[in-house]
C-alpha cells in the first residue's frame, strides 16, 4: 500500500469512526472467507459494517482521534472493526449470534460506546438487549398502564356517583 492510499484509507477510517456511535473490536482468527462474507452481510443488514484494518494504521487513527479512547493495547493480532451506525444492540446481537453458530468466532476484544470502553462481558449484555422497537413498546405500555388505571378509577367513581343519585331519586320518589 503506497503512501497516498494509506492517507486515503486513514481519512476514510476517521470518517467512519466519527459517524459510528458504537464500535466493536473482534478477533476473527479461524474464520474462513465464506464465513467472513456471511458475517459482513448480516452486519450490513443490521446497519453496521465490518472492516479489517492493519493495526499500525488503526493505532495512527486512534492517536489522531478525539472521538476514541486509547484502545491501542487491544490491537494485537488480527482485529476486525465493527462500526455500528444505527443500533448498538443490533450489531452486538449479530456478532454474538454468529459467534455462537461458529465456535465462538469472531471473539469480542472490546467495544466503544459514546467514548467509553466496554469489556467483552458488557458487549454480551448489550447483545442480549431486546430490539429497539420492543423497548419502545414496553416503554409505551409502562406509560399507558398508570393512565389506564386512573381512567378506570375515575370511571368507577362516576358509576358509584350515578348509582347513589339513582338511589336518591328512588328514595325521594317513595317519600313523596
Amino acid at each position: 500500500m503506497d503512501k497516498a492510499t494509506k492517507e486515503t484509507f486513514v481519512s476514510e477510517l476517521r470518517e467512519r469512526v466519527s459517524r459510528a456511535p458504537v464500535l466493536y473490536l473482534t478477533d476473527f482468527t479461524g474464520l474462513k472467507v465464506k464465513e467472513m462474507t456471511e458475517l459482513r452481510g448480516l452486519l450490513r443488514d443490521s446497519g453496521a459494517e465490518y472492516v479489517v484494518i492493519k493495526n499500525r494504521l488503526a493505532k495512527r487513527v486512534i492517536a489522531e482521534s478525539d472521538e476514541l479512547p486509547d484502545i491501542s493495547e487491544s490491537l494485537v493480532g488480527p482485529t476486525g472493526w465493527v462500526f455500528g451506525y444505527e443500533d448498538a444492540a443490533a450489531a452486538a446481537k449479530v456478532l454474538s449470534d454468529f459467534a455462537k453458530a461458529h465456535d465462538s468466532k469472531p471473539a469480542f476484544k472490546l467495544g466503544v460506546l459514546e467514548n467509553e470502553i466496554l469489556q467483552p462481558e458488557q458487549v454480551e449484555k448489550i447483545a442480549k438487549l431486546p430490539p429497539k422497537e420492543q423497548l419502545y413498546a414496553e416503554l409505551a405500555g409502562a406509560l399507558q398502564a398508570p393512565m389506564s388505571n386512573l381512567a378506570y378509577a375515575l370511571e368507577a367513581k362516576l358509576q358509584e356517583t350515578a348509582g347513589l343519585l339513582d338511589a336518591l331519586i328512588v328514595e325521594r320518589a317513595e317519600a313523596g
